[in-house]
């Protein structure tokens, strides 16, 4: 097998660290860097919310390493507080930038790996730089925010901007830390990408949650007075705010990638092919900065979930190498909490379907999570989209307790086996009163998709 003498890998939040590692595993005598910009690698960032809530007790369970523990361990060197700013293909070096000590350093490659995350999205006339405006996307994000919170005592009411998955838990972490807090949204309902009826059963989780929801914030803008947002214009009305909290969603972070001229996709993510090898074959990527292929639609998606990335990252690891792993598709299977409610989506949605032409009913019913008598036992709620002829499941969401996360995942195994919709009705699910019902939610949705082709 052949063995680089040179593997660098751009960015250490997760990706790069799981690339890194397998990189080094596959090829021991290969030289295996990786570089970071900022201070922390190997990061938990999906549980930011929770530490923010204080569900997590200290910022620093977030990071799995540093970089002594991880060039002990691993074998990887690794170099924090080092910005790669360019990428020169022809000669295979990378140009890296010591932030600490504004050194310029030029390393050569054999095999580069792109792991470069992904990086908020910015809404026009909240400018980044403002003093009482924040991002959650690193562990970096939260340190900044709890020392201004420490330091702010008279911080009141909080807005957040965008009411999908991380803003949603936002909300619910300010929350429960006793602020009063204003959830902005484009769409009239949260979590846009879902269906009505979940975006409405969320409004009314909002709603008891004292949380306040503006939908149709399409032209909201900041009142500022010496760089400090004092309200937001919403519809005609000023409402008064001490803190703005972006979460308005990411994109690839690909600038780097731009700049070397690597060919991208539909969604901004870099394109790659079934090895995770870029438009240049010395140059593979991983993470939050590439497009993968959806099961569902045979198209190329973006799906930023850190499941994805470090399957993807472990392949790139071992094919940047020598290696000769194959990608698989990808079933988006996530699940959101909020408050003492489980969202759980798995597929596509209704936009998704109708973007691809495919022709498709759906099906929903509410029903007891426990036989009705139990202590605990409250109503859940699922909906199925699946294909008219074909009754292949397209996607699913659950409303409910911990058990939606296992609804989601076994809708996931009928997608990836192209088992109808049906079959749902034949599973002998597992029962006892206190876990489950009486009659699964599931094995109902199976039914009623079945009187719907009929």
């Amino acid at each position: 097998m052949y063995s680089p003498k040179n593997i660098i890998i751009v960015g250490g939040n997760a990706a790069g660290p799981a690339a890194a590692a397998k990189a080094k595993r596959v090829s021991p005598n290969s030289n295996v860097i990786l570089f970071e910009a900022g201070h922390f690698i190997s990061t938990g960032t999906c549980e930011l919310p929770y530490a923010l809530a204080g569900e997590i007790s200290d910022v620093m369970k977030l990071v799995l390493f540093d970089s002594e523990s991880f060039e002990q361990k691993k074998g990887v060197k690794v170099y924090v507080d080092h910005l790669v700013e360019k990428i020169d293909r022809r000669n295979k070096t990378v140009s890296v930038l010591n932030k600490i000590t504004n050194q310029k350093i030029e390393y050569s490659y054999d095999k580069l790996i792109l792991t470069t995350g992904s990086k908020p999205i910015y809404i026009p006339k909240f400018d980044k730089s403002l003093d009482n405006l924040f991002t959650l996307k690193s562990v970096s994000d939260l340190i900044k925010l709890d020392t201004f919170l420490r330091k702010n005592d008279r911080i009141r009411n909080v807005a957040v901007i965008g009411a999908g998955y991380i803003g949603l838990e936002v909300a619910e972490a300010f929350r429960k830390k006793g602020f009063a807090v204003k959830l902005f949204e484009r769409e009239s309902l949260p979590l846009p990408n879902s269906s009505v009826e979940v975006g409405n059963i969320v409004n009314e989780i909002l709603k008891e949650s004292k949380i306040e929801f503006f939908g149709q914030a399409v032209d909201i803008e900041p009142v500022i007075k010496d760089n400090w947002v004092n309200a937001i214009k919403y519809q005609g009305w000023n409402i008064e705010i001490d803190l703005v909290l972006l979460a308005a969603g990411v994109k690839p972070n690909n600038d780097l990638a731009a700049a070397a001229g690597l060919a991208f996709g539909e969604y901004g993510g870099l394109k790659i092919d079934s090895r995770c090898k870029t438009s240049d074959p010395n140059i593979f990527a991983a993470g939050d900065n590439i497009e993968v292929k959806n099961r569902i639609t045979n198209r190329y998606d973006y799906i930023p979930l850190a499941t994805v990335a470090r399957d993807y990252s472990h392949i790139a690891g071992e094919n940047a190498a020598g290696g000769n792993a194959i990608v698989r598709s990808i079933v988006p299977n996530v699940t959101l909490k909020i408050f003492d409610y489980y969202i759980a989506t798995v597929g596509i949605n209704c936009t998704a379907a109708r973007k691809y032409n495919l022709n498709f009913n759906s099906v929903y019913a509410t029903a007891p999570n426990l036989v009705k008598i139990m202590p605990g036992s409250r109503n859940e709620f699922g909906k199925i989209l699946f294909e008219k002829y074909t009754g292949n499941i397209l996607g699913a969401q659950f409303v409910g307790g911990k058990e939606v996360a296992g609804h989601a995942d076994i809708v996931s195994v009928f997608i990836n086996n192209k088992l109808p919709v049906y079959k749902l009705s034949d599973v002998d699910y597992n029962y006892t009163p206190p876990l489950s019902p009486f009659i699964n939610l599931l094995l109902i949705l199976g039914r009623k998709a079945n009187e719907v082709k009929q």
